[in-house]
């Protein structure tokens, strides 16, 4: 059997979710890194934007902080400057350390999709339902229309082994598709890889009914 990538799967799974990479919302002007380090300035604190950046790269944020408010004591456009600077050194020193590469700061109200902003306004609200229902209706789909195909195909194949060929085609993209999302949802790493191995081992060929 064939053993199609999880990671494509998931990203066909994900493609309805947001228009846009993850990393435009610590990215933006109005995302949580930048907000975190306008009220960080705005109190002359730069703890609330510590828990952003690793504990090896707090350091560098910490002078920093110090050298945007000396400078941004100077005057406005200093103290716009300074600022600028300091959020790009903190969404930098961030995304870096997420292993990710830094393209600039994101102008605000970018469209994030609906999924990013839902995440937001449960955190914010304590109500996870709505993210339910909206993964919900993006998985939904694709599960069954895949379950249909490798049903269908099944159902139909005859002992021309093109036939068979298109039934096995169908119940492997049906049955990575099902193990690709639940490895996702049950975290990944090592002991995913290690029960997905198992379950691939010997996989089991559905046999094409034939007809007369």
């Amino acid at each position: 059997m064939r053993k199609f990538p999880l990671p494509a799967l998931l990203a066909t799974i994900l493609m309805g979710l947001s228009t846009l990479p993850l990393a435009a919302h610590c990215d933006a002007l109005d995302g949580p890194v930048v907000t975190a380090a306008r009220q960080a300035l705005a109190k002359g604190d730069v703890n609330p934007v510590l828990a952003w950046v690793k504990g090896e790269d707090e350091a560098q944020i910490r002078a920093a902080f110090a050298r945007t408010l000396k400078v941004g004591a100077l005057g406005p456009e200093a103290k716009e400057l300074a600022e600028t600077y300091f959020f790009e050194t903190l969404v930098r020193v961030h995304r870096a350390g997420e292993g990710a590469p830094y393209t600039g700061l994101k102008p605000a109200g970018l469209d994030l999709g609906p999924a990013i902003p839902a995440a937001d306004k449960a955190m914010a609200s304590g109500d996870l339902k709505p993210v339910f229902e909206l993964m919900h209706g993006v998985l939904k789909p694709g599960l069954e229309a895949r379950f249909k195909e490798a049903r269908a195909t099944r159902s139909q194949a005859t002992s021309d082994p093109a036939s068979g060929r298109k039934a096995v085609a169908a119940y492997v993209d049906f049955l990575h598709y099902v193990d690709g999302v639940y490895q996702a949802a049950a975290g990944g790493g090592a002991h995913a890889e290690g029960a997905e191995a198992e379950a691939h081992a010997a996989p089991a060929k559905p046999e094409p009914h034939h007809q007369h």
